[in-house]
């Protein structure tokens, strides 16, 4: 089983992620072979895997480290991660992710609805087997809501006028930071780490996810379509305008306005002259700085936890992130 590249550089943790991805496939049991063999196309889609490597690796926080948990609840998180993704792409209507073609795509919409609810019931069984207790379950279960009403609030604010960061964070907070937190700090519970441990794991995964997205939004105005898997600004043609944009309205509210306020889909007429704005007025600059602020306040939590050789693979990880082109 092949999974993607950049775990080569990390041999252990290459073998434990193909044992995630094994435990994934091993779950999916539809007796339409058809069907099978769709849904686990869809799970060996070339994701990078990193919220399943965070709770790898902060599974080796506490004093009681065990690896067959570790990996089995790193593949319930994959799994809803995997499930959100699917239920994305419906609402984006998007035709391709990670440059293959979407569910929707190749079937229809209610495959790729049943599909996504599929993986979340994989979620929840491999959780019911492994998680230690009904009080973490239910943690797990209210983080998962809370990741959906970010899901929501970004489905709510499309195409309305993007002159806010602060709601900006907010929405990335519930839609992608909640999971690489829950990673972090279900690893850190696992292995009985400290409450403090547990905390510092928690925020930590927060950080991340912040910076991981921000720069996601960044890749969609300045990436390359087979890098990104999708075409460059699909996320204003979908009404759903970030934070470089963002920063573009608040330096020039008024040229900005009047190229959103066109027929939608925009024409490339208007993406060029947005892309232009953002450029003038330095939005990629601004969301690169606040990105690497997310990034150093992640670091600074990391020193806070107990040395070891995880501890290495972390910092790697989430400095990497920064420099991602895809």
């Amino acid at each position: 089983m092949e999974i993607h590249q950049m775990w080569r550089d990390y041999p252990e943790l290459n073998q434990d992620l193909i044992k995630v991805m094994q435990l994934i496939e091993d779950h999916i049991r539809i007796r339409d072979k058809r069907v099978n063999e769709t849904l686990k196309d869809v799970i060996h889609a070339g994701g990078k895997l990193l919220r399943p490597a965070y709770t790898l690796l902060c599974s080796q926080i506490g004093a009681e480290y065990n690896k067959d948990k570790a990996i089995a609840i790193a593949a319930a998180l994959e799994t809803l991660h995997m499930a959100t993704l699917i239920h994305d792409d419906v609402i984006d209507q998007a035709d391709t992710r990670r440059g293959n073609a979407t569910l929707q795509t190749k079937h229809d919409n209610k495959f790729a609805i049943y599909a996504g609810d599929y993986l979340f019931s994989i979620c929840f069984s491999i959780l019911a087997k492994h998680a230690d207790s009904i009080s973490q379950s239910m943690y797990n279960i209210r983080s998962i809501e809370k990741l959906l009403i970010g899901e929501l609030d970004q489905l709510h604010s499309r195409f309305q006028p993007p002159n806010s960061v602060k709601s900006y964070l907010s929405r990335i907070s519930g839609k992608t930071a909640q999971l690489f937190a829950l990673s972090c700090y279900t690893g850190a519970v696992e292995s009985k780490a400290s409450k403090r441990q547990v905390r510092i794991a928690w925020n930590m995964g927060h950080y991340i996810g912040m910076a991981f997205q921000i720069i996601d939004d960044i890749l969609d105005y300045q990436g390359y379509e087979e890098q990104i898997g999708k075409p460059v600004m699909a996320d204003v043609q979908q009404g759903i305008y970030t934070l470089p944009l963002i920063y573009a309205m608040l330096a020039n509210p008024d040229e900005v306005s009047e190229i959103l306020a066109n027929d939608k889909p925009y024409s490339k007429s208007d993406l060029d002259k947005l892309s232009a704005i953002i450029r003038k007025t330095k939005g990629i600059d601004k969301a690169k700085k606040l990105a690497e602020r997310y990034t150093n306040k992640a670091l600074r939590e990391l020193e806070k936890l107990p040395n070891g050789h995880y501890k290495h693979h972390l910092y790697q990880l989430t400095s990497q992130m920064l420099k991602r082109t895809s």
